[in-house]
């Protein structure tokens, strides 16, 4: 009887993590020309293999701050990759001089304030916080 409790208590904990993870949006300024993006495009751009995004040019990439849970939901949902990984891409990138990192933001609000002043900058942020200031292009559950 305490087994089937244990495992029960497995399986709501692992279904309440799943619930868990924020659903993720991708943005832009309400006055950027840019309307969509696929997941691809995505990591595309925030692992420095694009310096285009699609319909506005070039961008300004605004990342949540390195520690965020939000952040490496974003980059394991959209690139498949690990925070580590993404450091290591970033690191090469900026050691052979053919990129410059995305500007990193403490908060989702703070994400938002850059985007939104900004109709060249793209980032993510939580689908809960998307006001009139910010466009989504891009949804990621």
């Amino acid at each position: 009887m305490k087994t089937f409790f244990k495992l029960l208590l497995s399986v709501t904990c692992v279904s309440l993590i799943g619930t868990a993870q924020a659903q993720i949006a991708v943005v832009v300024s309400a006055k950027s020309p840019a309307t969509s993006l696929n997941k691809e495009q995505a990591a595309a751009l925030f692992l420095g293999k694009s310096t285009q995004l699609p319909g506005a040019g070039a961008p300004v990439l605004v990342d949540q701050g390195e520690a965020s849970d939000l952040r490496k939901n974003f980059y394991s949902k959209v690139a498949d990759k690990t925070p580590s990984q993404v450091k290591a891409i970033w690191a090469r990138l900026v050691f052979s001089g053919k990129a410059a990192p995305p500007k990193e933001a403490p908060s989702t609000a703070e994400v938002k304030k850059l985007i939104a002043a900004s109709p060249d900058a793209v980032g993510y942020i939580e689908k809960s916080a998307v006001d009139s200031s910010v466009k989504v292009i891009l949804e990621i559950d």
